[in-house]
This record gives structure tokens, C-alpha cells and sequence, in this order.
């Protein structure tokens, strides 16, 4: 249940960016989508295969649905994801947006009448 908080905010997060910059909203919001998912699975995969290693009688009895020690970790694990790849496409695209008055100067004087 919380992960699905997790996703819509990440996803309106990211469409908002995509919305500011004139890119496309729901790409981005589905990337979000991705980061988070992909982080959770990267985290529960690693910590799955430290159980098994290090105590594997400890598997059967494993329950992670619900709020438990581990599931808190991995959320604010995939947040920090989440918000560190927003961070990096945010100062991508200022740079960018930077460039493209140069572009728009030099079309000053080629309009057609």
C-alpha cells in the first residue's frame, strides 16, 4: 500500500519536471515508475541472497508483506533513487535549456515575409 503512494508521487513528481522543461509528462512519470521498481527489486534481490547465504533456514519462515524493519529501509532506499535521478535530469535539462537561446538568436533575421 504504500509503495502505490510511493509510485503516484514519484510519477506526478516527474511528469511535473517533464512539464517544466517541455518534454513529454508521461514518459518521464513512467521512468519514475521505473527507478522505483527497479530499486526495489535491486534491494530486495540483495537482500534476499544475503538471507540465503548467511542463514538459509531463515527463507521459509520469511514474511515481507506488510510494514516490517527491511521494507522501511528498502522505501527510503528507492526514495533517495528516485529523488537522486530527478536531481541529475533536472540539471541535464537546465543545461540544455540553456543552449537553445543561442539557437533562437541566430534565426532572428532568416524569417520570411
Amino acid at each position: 500500500m504504500m509503495s502505490i503512494f510511493i509510485l503516484i508521487g514519484a510519477y506526478r513528481y516527474y511528469a511535473g519536471l517533464a512539464e517544466r522543461f517541455g518534454k513529454i509528462k508521461w514518459h518521464y512519470g513512467l521512468f519514475a515508475i521505473g527507478v522505483y521498481l527497479g530499486t526495489q527489486l535491486f534491494f530486495g534481490f540483495g537482500y534476499g541472497m544475503y538471507k540465503g547465504i548467511t542463514d538459509p533456514e531463515s527463507l521459509e519462515n520469511a514474511d515481507y508483506i506488510g510494514f516490517s524493519g527491511i521494507n522501511l529501509v528498502s522505501w527510503l532506499i528507492s526514495i533517495v533513487a528516485v529523488w537522486g535521478v530527478y536531481k541529475f535530469l533536472e540539471n541535464k535539462f537546465e543545461k540544455e535549456s540553456l543552449k537553445k537561446p543561442a539557437l533562437e538568436i541566430e534565426e532572428i533575421g532568416n524569417k520570411e515575409l
